[in-house]
């Protein structure tokens, strides 16, 4: 099988189900930036970080192909006409931001509290994380406008919000792991 099909030379692209839409369709900018975000977190996950964390991004990754399947895939093509659904995966749970939630706290256990905002920086591992966020706020943003127009199980949603959050801890607990200071945003006073 080729990996090219040329069926999108015109700029249009097919949604799990078959339906043609733009590329730039909010569907496919959706799905395209947790792509985005999944290939962040691989680049996170190749560095020379501790096991735990690159099993954990490995899990979270697994998860995103689910999300990005879920946004793939329009509600009015979600059954198939024998009644069974067309995604026949597990779906996005409360399970699953659970697991992100144990992780941020097993993290937080060992930070210092937080009392001012942090400059994204420090070391390039905490960087990569912090686009990551950053990239997985704009995924969280591109879904919500799909979810105004098209809702899908609002699971995905939490799970994206818990995920920037998780990504966050991350980079603090890494700068602590690499011996990176953080970088308080401490802004200066008018006169």
């Amino acid at each position: 099988m080729k990996i090219y099909t040329k069926t999108g030379d015109n700029g249009t692209t097919s949604l799990f189900g078959g339906t043609r839409v733009p590329k730039h369709h909010i569907r496919i900018d959706s799905y395209g930036t947790v792509d985005e975000l999944n290939s962040w977190l691989g680049l996170i996950a190749d560095q020379n970080i501790a096991k735990d964390y690159q099993n954990e991004l490995q899990a979270i990754q697994i998860k995103l192909f689910t999300v990005g399947a879920i946004l793939a895939t329009e509600p009015q093509k979600a059954t198939l006409k024998n009644g069974k659904e067309r995604l026949n995966i597990e779906r996005i749970s409360n399970d699953d931001v659970l697991y992100l939630e144990m992780a941020m706290d097993k993290m937080d256990e060992v930070l210092p509290q937080m009392t001012h905002f942090i400059l994204p920086g420090g070391h390039p591992i905490v960087s990569y994380c912090h686009i990551a966020r950053t990239v997985c706020r704009r995924a969280e943003r591109k879904t919500t406008i799909l979810y105004e127009n098209e809702p899908f199980d609002e699971t995905v949603l939490t799970y994206l919000n818990r995920l920037s959050d998780y990504l966050f801890v991350l980079a603090r607990k890494l700068s602590m792991d690499l011996g990176v200071e953080e970088i308080k945003w401490i802004p200066e006073k008018r006169d």
